[in-house]
């Protein structure tokens, strides 16, 4: 029968008696592309034992709709029936023998059209013969659509089906939106889709591929993705039409978003999945009709968290109106498996995290942690929340919105007050407030006339703008310019609920920047003024109420940089210091807190020393109240810049409180704000005097371990002062201080080490210090620091080391064992003025070591200092003539300074106003005066002239120096014109 199959019949004829009738009626696209097959000899023409391929094979029987078109076909239904458990073996054995057999029976152009997406059977019928195989084509495609649609039903256990697929093309289409996106291009190569959600041909679905995708990333080349039931691969990007066409380049991997973290460096780097995929068993389990029924999910992408730069380009930003996100989230069924992912706009915004600040503000910010200096903040990532739509919460929300729309004054009310009693610090309940509209509803109550909706509204709002999402969303629906307007109101009850609610939502920044804009700081200073007029009443509790409610959104506001000085120029803190005089703890709170946050900006210090303030600080430091005790040493901190502030807090004996506070070893935070305050106030050494005698070293020794690092930076900061006074280098080495603060050099925070590195220097003054130090490798840390990339770091370092190479007999050679010369002429090229002063004095100190000198003239000194020399900094001319006077006391070095362009410059230093610029450029002219070219340069430069008054130095080396130089002019002088 084989034999008669394979040789018997000729192209075009067709016999009914044939069994390859029965596999050419039975099988059309389902057998030529769906089957799949060996490739390798020599098994080439054999079919492959997969899953596939047994299930394609039961399908192949003769189905009803054959057997009903004549005699033919039920002979044939007999013949296989006759095969009995055998006949899948018959079928397979016969698919093997003639794989090409649409062309055997009904020639090339049949089966061509057969096999094409564009068969027509009308075409076919160009004669009597034809008709019959035309009318077979109809026959042979509906019934071959049949077999794939079964054949595709029992294909179900998939990993990775066609909903997920859809999410992740939702997610990376608007990855691919927008000016920072993370991709350049997403499509689909097919836009048809099939009744199961794929979009790869019946064929390719029966293999188990789902669809076809292009991605252009914007760091790599085109990508061609094959979405299949197991995972995601490259493919050939071929046509998927034909045989061959996509044939798997890469491993598979379990999504799309997992593939274009490996393949894209840039998409890695900007895009985090906080929350995996769900496993392939749990998404079986929880597909239950993965290709039947509804294929719409929710884009998991709904649960972005933006990362976006400052506030002024976000809110330049489109944004989704609460109409259109309520509309896309009612859309279709909820997924419960959605990912939260995060999305970086651009690198560059991950590494601005960094910042480079002098080393006051860095320290600012590390105390206040309520504190920004920036103009407008970077606003914090948008986190959505997630409702739960069949709750019984959620339900009733929908309800009382729903009348809140529809209600009348009345009823308004009543719903008002339905909605107070709901659980609304839950951030569910507001998402459901949200979505349903609530929220615009709530905020058009804001422009009504009636006082009563409108204090209801504003007691919801406090209430819901606890929550991040909802500040953000009330300024997106220009909810604060409404709460401006409220401090107009003639009541006094709507202004102080109206304030409040701006103190909530004044924690986002384009909301305290909007409420600037609208004129909203000096309605807000307006309620404090109200409040003291009122004082003399005898009821003016709503008076009070509506002051501390300002003041509350005056805090609030204050922490952008520009709000600080709208609050200045308004007046508001001779009115913050006179509401300090009052004895209500929730007043004196937002007060003081709005008070030290406008103390970072210098014209309001000069106000707050002027008003008595500081002597309410101090008396507030006493309080019972652990946050109003923080608030105030953080005024102080901040305040205690100034040497006027620190000579106040004296004279208010407010040292000693302060010194009391660091017994709360518990309270990290009011640690934190005492020992800044105690820093400050220790730079006047009379205030370290008073201080010594509670022993506060010794305190402050003991907290350079376990610390947090805010407290570690102030405790580092404060020692750095107590040991301006050298009776306290015996007093830190007793109690053991050194040891935990060379530990600290190894830390990473780089206002730590500014200021360890200053309290490690001034430990170095003191010759039994410095043994532990050497003891220790203090040197070879601090060396290290020199290659810290921040330039307070690196001068701090330099200045420390040369107080180690003052005060160690070892350090030249600590040096040299390390070879860290090079270091030190690399910084040369720094652009900072205190990195080039400070390692123009380590220069001057390595420079007296005659085995290090010959080294850094090898590395070409004269030139790096010689450029130097057109500065107009004193620090930076002080040090760097120093540098100089030591250099040329080696080989020709004078000479060569000489020639490089050194000596005219070093003149002009002479017409400083600084006293150690003059003395230090007089000890390098001395140097330079043994060449007589450079003598020649002097005298027509006119340094005689400048030279002469430095005679009369109070230090003899500087007289015997400048008298020298000049004599070294005159004598060159001479003999210039004895040899004319």
């Amino acid at each position: 029968m084989w034999w008669y199959l394979s040789n018997g019949l000729r192209p075009g004829y067709i016999k009914a008696t044939s069994l390859k009738n029965l596999l050419l009626e039975a099988m059309g696209v389902s057998l030529s592309k769906a089957a799949q097959w060996t490739t390798l000899s020599p098994d080439t023409r054999k079919l492959k034992l997969t899953p596939t391929n047994q299930a394609l094979l039961k399908e192949i029987t003769w189905s009803d709709c054959l057997s009903r078109n004549g005699r033919f076909f039920t002979q044939l239904s007999r013949l296989i029936h006759d095969a009995e458990d055998k006949k899948l073996e018959e079928i397979q054995t016969c698919l093997e023998e003639n794989r090409d057999f649409l062309v055997k029976i009904l020639g090339s152009r049949f089966a061509s059209q057969l096999i094409g997406d564009d068969s027509d059977a009308e075409s076919l019928k160009e004669d009597e013969t034809s008709d019959v195989k035309a009318r077979l084509v109809v026959l042979l495609q509906n019934t071959d659509e049949q077999i794939l649609r079964n054949l595709l039903r029992d294909v179900s256990d998939a990993q990775y089906d066609p909903d997920f697929m859809k999410v992740e093309m939702d997610f990376l289409q608007f990855c691919s939106e927008g000016d920072d996106r993370l991709l350049k291009s997403v499509r689909y190569t097919s836009d048809f889709e099939y009744w199961n959600g794929c979009r790869a041909p019946p064929w390719r679905q029966a293999q188990g591929e789902i669809c076809y995708v292009v991605i252009e990333p914007v760091d790599t080349e085109r990508l061609s993705v094959t979405c299949c039931t197991a995972g995601v691969f490259l493919n050939g990007g071929g046509n998927p039409e034909e045989d061959g066409g996509c044939i798997q380049t890469s491993e598979i991997y379990p999504d799309l978003v997992t593939l274009m973290k490996r393949r894209s460096s840039y998409f890695a780097l900007n895009v985090v999945r906080e929350e995996p995929y769900p496993s392939s068993e749990e998404r079986t389990q929880e597909s239950v009709s993965k290709f039947h029924g509804s294929r719409t999910l929710e884009p998991r992408w709904r649960d972005l968290l933006l990362l976006t730069g400052d506030g002024e380009e976000e809110e330049k930003k489109p944004r989704r109106s609460s109409a259109a996100e309520k509309k896309r989230l009612e859309s279709g069924t909820r997924s419960k498996m959605k990912p939260e992912l995060l999305v970086s706009s651009s690198p560059a915004r991950l590494t601005s995290l960094t910042k480079k600040t002098s080393s006051k503000a860095t320290v600012a910010e590390f105390s206040s942690e309520t504190s920004s200096e920036n103009e407008e903040e970077e606003e914090q990532p948008e986190r959505r929340l997630k409702s739960d739509y069949m709750s019984s919460e959620f339900l009733q929300i929908k309800k009382l919105v729903k009348y809140l729309k529809k209600g009348d004054q009345k009823v308004t009310l009543l719903i008002l007050c339905c909605m107070l009693d709901l659980d609304l610090t839950q951030e569910s309940c507001n998402l459901a407030i949200q979505e349903e509209g609530g929220l615009k509803v709530l905020l058009n109550l804001l422009e009504t006339n009636d006082n009563k909706c409108k204090m209801g509204a504003l007691k919801i709002l406090i209430r819901m703008s606890q929550c991040i999402p909802i500040q953000r969303s009330i300024e997106d629906m220009l909810g604060v310019q409404s709460l401006v307007n409220n401090l107009d109101s003639e009541v006094t009850k709507v202004k102080a609920l109206a304030a409040e609610t701006i103190a909530k939502v004044g924690n986002f920044p384009r909301a305290r920047r909007t409420v600037r804009q609208s004129g909203g700081i000096e309605k807000l200073i307006k309620l404090l003024d109200c409040f003291l007029k009122s004082q003399k009443k005898s009821d003016n509790s709503e008076d009070m109420e509506a002051a501390r409610c300002g003041a509350s959104a005056l805090w609030s506001c204050s922490r952008s940089t520009k709000n600080k000085k709208a609050i200045c120029k308004a007046g508001g803190i001779p009115l913050l210091g006179c509401l300090l005089a009052s004895s209500l703890e929730s007043m004196l709170i937002p007060v003081v807190g709005t008070l030290q946050e406008c103390a970072s900006e210098e014209s309001s210090r000069i106000t707050i020393q002027s008003k008595d303030i500081i002597k309410n600080l101090v008396k507030n430091l006493r309080s019972d109240s652990t946050d109003l005790q923080i608030q105030c040493s953080m005024g102080l901190f901040k305040c205690a810049e100034d040497k006027e502030t620190r000579e106040l807090v004296r004279k208010y004996k407010g040292l000693k409180p302060l010194v009391e506070l660091l017994n709360n070893t518990n309270n990290k935070e009011l640690l934190a704000a005492a020992t800044g305050a105690i820093w400050k106030c220790s730079i006047s050494k009379e205030n370290v005097v008073i201080f010594q005698h509670d022993k506060v070293l010794e305190s402050l020794s003991g907290l350079l371990t376990d610390q947090p690092e805010k407290v570690l930076i102030n405790v580092a900061g404060a020692l750095t002062e107590f040991l301006q006074i050298p009776a306290n280098n015996a007093a830190i080495r007793k109690c053991d201080g050194i040891r935990p603060m060379i530990h600290l050099l190894l830390r990473t925070n780089q206002a730590l080490l500014v200021n360890v590195t200053k309290a490690v220097g001034a430990c170095a003054t003191d010759n039994e210090n410095m043994k532990i130090i050497d003891e220790l490798d203090g040197i070879s840390l601090l060396w290290g620091l020199l290659q810290n990339p921040n330039p307070d770091v690196q001068s701090s370092a330099a200045w420390a080391i040369c107080s180690c190479i003052d005060n160690s007999k070892d350090a030249m050679t600590t040096v040299l064992s390390f070879q860290g010369t090079g270091v030190i002429l690399n910084l040369l090229t720094s652009t900072n003025k205190e990195v080039l002063a400070s390692i123009c004095a380590v220069i001057a100190k390595l420079a007296k070591c005659k085995n290090i000198l010959p080294t850094l003239t090898d590395y070409g000194i004269v030139s790096l200092l010689t450029k130097l020399t057109n500065t107009k900094d004193d620090k930076l001319r002080h040090h760097l003539s120093d540098a100089i006077c030591h250099c040329c006391q080696y080989a020709n070095n004078a000479a060569s300074f000489g020639e490089a362009g050194a000596v005219e410059p070093l003149v002009k230093f002479m017409k400083s106003e600084d006293v150690l610029v003059r003395q230090s450029a007089t000890m390098a002219l001395f140097q330079l005066s043994w060449d007589p070219n450079n003598n020649l340069t002097m005298l027509s430069k006119g340094a005689v002239k400048r030279l002469i008054p430095m005679i009369g130095s109070p230090l003899e080396e500087v007289q015997e120096a400048a008298a020298c130089c000049v004599r070294n002019i005159r004598m060159t002088a001479m003999e210039c014109r004895t040899a004319s």
